[in-house]
């Protein structure tokens, strides 16, 4: 028997070495024709209920997860080895987020739909070091099911050779107790599966209170992928990653990944909130993306090839609209967590979640359209004026009136559709974050600028904000105009403070109140960066002085954090009540726009040249240097050439 064992093992190894073997498939257990069937997730940001937004100008149910639940049970009933994937930043974003903490309710509900495997976004951050890793502790803690985590990225020798943080050390305990690995393998029907995570460049940038440090991703990569292909046996490589594509391929992390790593066969796309309609293919991998919120259900179709890689066989978009039935065991999961927002966070403010804060027959702009449609807007409007009013009206108000609001079209998350405005979707549309005091929600800063800053603050959201558009500002109390077709830094035309409906001109060295939100002020770095430091703001106190931590200069009222989404609400049930129903009305004066950015795109020469600013004159300067230069290499050649002329006669 041992004999007739050997020979047929023998027989084995022989058959295997004469089929090619291309990486990674090299395990004996896939073969040509294989199929894997793969559903993905990504930036659902706490939208674990059904929500309504605007669509196309019409308001639109979509999302939740009890609804797409039911597309992966249907999934799964055609083929139970189904690999169920999330690209991260599945927190920070409606009001579950407020029990981040103790309930981990994002991360459970994805282990109650399946899902295999996740991995961090920036915005499981926001709630800073202690508040991640309270997250995966309770997570851990609860005995549910829950997702592996994957992100091959996280520089711990580095940090470990410096000497731990406290928050730094909070975290590695966290992740050691939760299982946090560089990859995870996956066995489905006869596919073994390697999933490896990775945190992005961006998504770095954009996590202001993050404290670890991380490695270049395409290099921790490429030295994970070596380690699967030394240690393991799999038949495919994936990548859930939370690093994006953009528009330029040259900066689209992603596609930039696929190429410099071949041999990964799929990453998932998060962070940059795309919707990917038909994948992006680079060599053998395939790069996707289902957009933002749980509004599309991502499922695809890879199929294993003669020569050991997969190709996508088919690729759908899965809508989640309101035609799709409520499963029903999911929403009284997700109803169970709901609970405990009123009691554990809202009741601290004087709210329920389901309190209805005003009326609204305005159609609202999207949060889609504040950063893709440069000019003003109506949604961005109403977010500033609610941080002046909320100021304004504090309880303990200082009397010192605020010049000017602003609002960077990233810090905005949702809109307002027609009907009940209710304190649940005011939350969600400013839902960002934590303040100081531990308290979900950004609060308010104060800080002070000079009128030339805010010329500056100005120009970078005409010049800087095409390359981050998040950046874009919406403003109470400040009118621009700008001309898209002017000089890069020289593209803002008139500048003005507007108080009471009158034309305020602005005085250089003067200073004046800003009202923004704490991320915002966190963020002024890599808004400053864009420029290459051309465009400095820096943000002081009111004598003069700069300011070193933004936390200083938070606004309280009655020792409490006045946090942004409040401002908003408190701005939203100040309306008057105009149909004498007890409930106020959102205003017709946020039916249009006010001239607050006005956009200029004439061509003729006086508008392309009006106004000037100082970067104006570098340009004529820079453009004086070449020309001369021009003129002297002229003037050398004619003198070579006659020189030349004379030698010949």
């Amino acid at each position: 028997m041992r004999k007739e064992c050997t020979a047929l093992a023998l027989a084995g190894v022989l058959l295997l070495a004469a089929v090619p073997c291309a990486w990674p498939v090299c395990a004996q257990d896939a073969a040509p024709g294989t199929a894997v069937d793969i559903v993905f997730t990504h930036d659902t940001h706490s939208h674990l209920n059904t929500f309504t937004t605007m669509v196309d100008g019409l308001e639109t149910e979509l999302g939740g997860f009890a609804r797409m639940n039911t597309l992966i049970e249907a999934q799964r009933a055609q083929n139970p080895d189904t690999l169920v994937i999330d690209g991260g930043d599945f927190s920070m974003g409606t009001l579950i987020q407020t029990v981040f903490e103790t309930q981990a309710a994002e991360l459970r509900m994805l282990g109650y739909l399946g899902c295999d495997v996740t991995t961090l976004g920036n915005h499981e951050f926001d709630y800073r070091s202690k508040g991640l890793a309270n997250m995966l502790t309770s997570a851990q803690a609860s005995g549910d099911a829950v997702p592996a985590m994957v992100v091959c990225n996280v520089d711990w020798d580095t940090m470990d050779a410096e000497g731990l943080t406290e928050g730094q050390q909070r975290l590695k305990d966290a992740f050691a107790a939760y299982g946090v690995s560089d990859y995870t393998v996956l066995e489905k029907g006869d596919v073994d599966i390697a999933v490896v995570g990775v945190f992005g460049k961006d998504a770095l940038a954009c996590a202001p209170t993050c404290e670890l440090k991380f490695e270049d991703p395409i290099e921790a990569v490429k030295q994970t992928v070596a380690d699967i292909k030394a240690n393991e046996d799999v038949d495919m490589i994936v990548c859930v990653s939370h690093s994006g594509t953009w528009e330029d391929e040259s900066k689209s992390e992603d596609e930039l990944l696929a190429k410099a790593v071949p041999d990964l066969d799929l990453i998932l796309s998060g962070h940059t909130h795309t919707e990917i309609e038909e994948p992006i293919q680079h060599g053998s991998t395939y790069v996707v993306s289902c957009g933002e919120y749980g509004k599309n259900l991502g499922e695809l179709t890879l199929t294993q090839q003669a020569d050991g890689r997969w190709a996508m066989s088919a690729y759908e978009l899965i809508p989640i609209t309101s035609d799709i039935a409520v499963h029903a065991a999911t929403q009284q999961t997700i109803d169970s967590f709901m609970d405990t927002v009123d009691t554990d966070y809202l009741a601290r403010f004087g709210y329920t979640k389901d309190q209805v804060l005003a009326e609204n027959d305005i159609v609202f702009s999207t949060q889609k359209d504040l950063e893709n449609i440069h000019e003003e807007h109506n949604l961005g409007d109403i977010i500033a004026d609610a941080y002046v009013y909320a100021v304004e009206n504090a309880a303990d108000y200082d009397g010192v009136p605020v010049d000017l609001a602003v609002v960077p079209s990233g810090t905005v998350r949702d809109t307002y559709a027609r009907g009940d405005i209710t304190v649940e979707q005011v939350f969600n549309s400013f839902s960002l974050g934590i303040g100081a005091d531990g308290v979900p929600g950004y609060p308010l800063i104060s800080v002070y600028l000079t009128g030339r800053e805010i010329r500056t603050a100005a120009e970078i959201d005409a010049s800087v904000s095409d390359f981050m558009t998040t950046a874009r500002l919406y403003c109470s109390g400040l009118n621009f105009t700008y001309n898209p077709h002017r000089l890069l830094l020289n593209k803002v035309t008139d500048v003005c403070l507007e108080d009471d409906g009158q034309r305020v001109a602005l005085e250089d060295d003067k200073l004046y109140r800003i009202v923004a939100d704490l991320y915002s002020g966190q963020m002024l770095s890599a808004v400053t960066d864009m420029s290459y430091g051309i465009l400095a703001i820096v943000p002081k106190y009111a004598d003069g002085t700069p300011i070193t931590d933004f936390e200083d200069v938070i606004i309280t009222e009655n020792g409490r954090e006045l946090k942004a989404w409040d401002s908003i609400a408190r701005y939203m049930a100040s309306f008057a009540d105009t149909d004498g129903d007890g409930i106020a009305n959102v205003p017709a004066y946020y039916s249009t726009t006010h001239g607050r950015k006005l956009v200029d795109t004439s061509r003729s020469p006086l508008a392309l040249l009006k106004n000037p600013n100082k970067f104006t004159a570098v340009y004529a300067g820079l453009l004086a240097v070449a020309v001369l230069l021009i003129v002297l290499v002229v003037l050398l050649i004619r003198k070579l050439v006659k020189k030349a002329r004379r030698r010949a006669a």
